[in-house]
């Protein structure tokens, strides 16, 4: 029988290797493993008592389960009938029922205390040295370092743009190994240093967690949660949104980028300078060309997932490529939709406020002039601010 089932192994790894839909994929360090069984490697402490906790269990489990059946099934087959044993009649035993009670007990405090020691130092979230808000979109994640070095810091974090394409083409070819993780903007953080993640949501419930820190945390709107961590490696490690939140849940992975405390200075310094570059006067008028060169690089970062780069959109996502809306020359009604969302059977839209007025205003320029739109309308950044406060 053993060989039987060794040879069928075989064949179906041979049909694999010569399938055209086969892909040669490898390990990712910090991310899943190629056949993965087993938890994550753990960076952190917490995550180490977590692997421990579901070993002990699993084995506690084993060993209960073994011996009550080992029991039953040893007096089912030497007391059966059919060997001349007769039916023991008798009413009760006190000794076994103090025995059968204890021993359940002493087994529940022995799984208790150590699972609740794991609960009550992952629930510790005190003494961090950094605090980090991560608020989940339909389908992104917002980051905004409250305190701590990199106070003030915020951004927002999307799947890769290829890595969209070749997941709407059907995910044909070679795939990379980090395929449908890939994000703009990883969550930067030092190693050896406490990170309270505080979670939350604008519109569904999200979920965030990172399997190598042993944490998972659910991202709910109109509560505040929170989760911590502590790495003890530098590198690169992976997570994604934990809780159907929509048909693009897949499409909402967590990077996290562990670095040297040297290393988490400088990139600290790179976002502080880039977010003085992006503090734009919204009094300041622009010209045509040059708000939509800068939509361009908006739409792709963020729009083009959905709309898709030719701006046709797909099934609920309305395609931009000659919308009424976006010729129409009530420039209001397209800031509003980009501002506050659209959510019908028909349509999918969700809210875009986490952008400057500057970046919404280009990225409603671009798509009123790009593709078969030609209105040659411009929005300045004072017009989404007004539309902000209606």
């Amino acid at each position: 029988m053993k060989s039987i089932y060794t040879k069928l192994g075989s064949l179906l790894l041979a049909a694999g290797a010569f399938s055209p839909a086969a892909h040669a994929v490898n390990d990712l360090p910090g991310g899943p493993a190629v056949r993965q069984l087993n938890l994550h490697p753990a960076v952190t402490r917490i995550a180490v008592e977590v692997s421990w906790l579901h070993w002990f269990m699993m084995i506690a489990c084993t060993v209960i389960f073994i011996a009550v059946f080992s029991v039953m099934f040893y007096s089912i087959w030497k007391h059966r009938k059919s060997v001349g044993h007769k039916a023991a009649n008798f009413h009760e035993s006190v000794t076994v029922e103090v025995i059968w009670t204890i021993i359940p007990f002493l087994i529940v405090i022995g799984m208790a205390l150590p699972a609740t020691k794991v609960l009550v130092a992952s629930k510790d979230t005190s003494n961090a040295d950094l605090t980090i808000k991560a608020t989940g979109y339909q389908w992104k994640w917002g980051y905004d370092y409250l305190k701590g070095e990199g106070e003030g810091v915020s951004f927002l974090s999307t799947l890769d743009t290829a890595q969209r394409q070749m997941s709407n083409e059907g995910a044909r070819g070679q795939m990379p190994d980090d395929y449908l993780l890939k994000v703009d903007n990883p969550v930067v953080v030092p190693v050896n240093k406490k990170i309270r993640v505080i979670t939350t949501a604008n519109d569904v419930i999200h979920s965030w967690g990172v399997p190598a820190f042993g944490v998972k945390q659910d991202a709910i709107p109109g509560f505040v949660r929170d989760t911590w961590f502590r790495s003890e490696k530098v590198g690169d490690f992976y997570g994604q949104c934990y809780e159907l939140c929509g048909k693009e849940h897949a499409y909402m992975p967590i990077h996290v980028k562990v670095v040297s405390a040297e290393d988490y200075t400088k990139w600290v310094d790179g976002e502080v300078k880039k977010l003085a570059a992006r503090q734009d006067d919204p009094n300041k008028v622009w010209t045509l060309a040059d708000i939509s060169a800068r939509g361009e690089k908006v739409y792709a970062a963020n729009c083009a997932a959905c709309h898709q780069p030719n701006g046709k959109g797909a099934g609920p996502i309305k395609p931009l490529d000659g919308s009424p809306i976006v010729q129409d020359a009530d420039k209001a009604k397209q800031i509003q939709i980009v501002l506050n969302g659209k959510t019908t059977p028909a349509a999918q839209m969700p809210p875009w406020k986490q952008l400057s007025d500057t970046d919404l205003a280009a990225v409603i320029t671009y798509t009123k002039n790009h593709w078969s739109n030609s209105t040659g309308q411009v929005v300045q950044p004072a017009e989404v601010l007004a539309q902000r406060a209606k």
